[in-house]
């Protein structure tokens, strides 16, 4: 059994299927216009930048590239080891097995904090906005990278498949609690189908997924997304 830290909410995707889960992450935003909107918001240049839900550790060394110190948290043990040797022998770069509801990190010790698709949907990730607020530096910034349900077909299939999930209460969560927003027009484009049609499939009910590989033609597909944040 794999170690999982106590209050993780577990992922359909990557805890089940993390080398399919690879390929999705390769495929995303291959110009990284959505890492470009977060530093356009706030300088990664000698920062201390945390990835919280960090996985196997995919996006750790690109923000290596603009940040002095990378901290990588997971809840997954098995991820959380996969993510550490990923990063092995990269200075600047730690990796932690811990849930977002309980850093590991000293108050006030981030400058930058992301999580992309990974935990911070809405309503019931309250405990890891209170460890935001503890962990980030004043003059700081946090930012959640997450799909637009209400939008595209790539919206349409998620609703369909998590049909308890309500865009409208996730949109009025976020202004309550005082975090901004901007749409991202990001896409994922594949090296095959084979691969295009693994990542559907373990990102939608079965039904659902057939259904979009029926509708997806070619190797690309829009995939909306929102950028939110706040300063601290």
């Amino acid at each position: 059994m794999p170690r999982i830290a106590k209050g993780a909410i577990p992922s359909p995707n990557i805890w089940n299927a993390p080398q399919v889960y690879e390929l999705e992450n390769r495929a995303v935003d291959p110009e990284d216009a959505a890492g470009a909107a977060m530093r356009a918001l706030r300088s990664w240049e000698g920062a201390t930048v945390l990835d919280i839900g960090c996985g196997t550790g995919f996006h750790l060394p690109g923000y290596a590239a603009y940040a002095s110190r990378v901290i990588g948290v997971e809840p997954h043990g098995d991820l959380a080891a996969l993510a550490r040797r990923r990063c092995a022998g990269r200075p600047g770069i730690e990796v932690h097995a811990a849930a977002a509801q309980d850093l590991p990190l000293p108050d006030a010790s981030v400058d930058v904090a992301v999580a992309r698709w990974a935990y911070f949907f809405g309503p019931g990730c309250e405990p890891g906005l209170r460890e935001l607020s503890r962990v980030v530096r004043r003059g700081g910034a946090a930012f959640v990278v997450d799909l637009d349900a209400g939008r595209g077909a790539f919206g349409r299939w998620f609703t369909r498949t998590v049909p308890t999930y309500s865009a409208s209460k996730a949109e009025a969560f976020w202004v309550r609690h005082g975090w901004q927003r901007q749409p991202l027009d990001l896409r994922m484009t594949f090296e095959s189908r084979a691969d295009l049609e693994a990542v559907l499939r373990i990102e939608f009910a079965p039904e659902v997924a057939e259904q979009a590989i029926a509708e997806t033609s070619g190797l690309e597909l829009p995939y909306p997304n929102v950028l939110r944040w706040r300063f601290y």
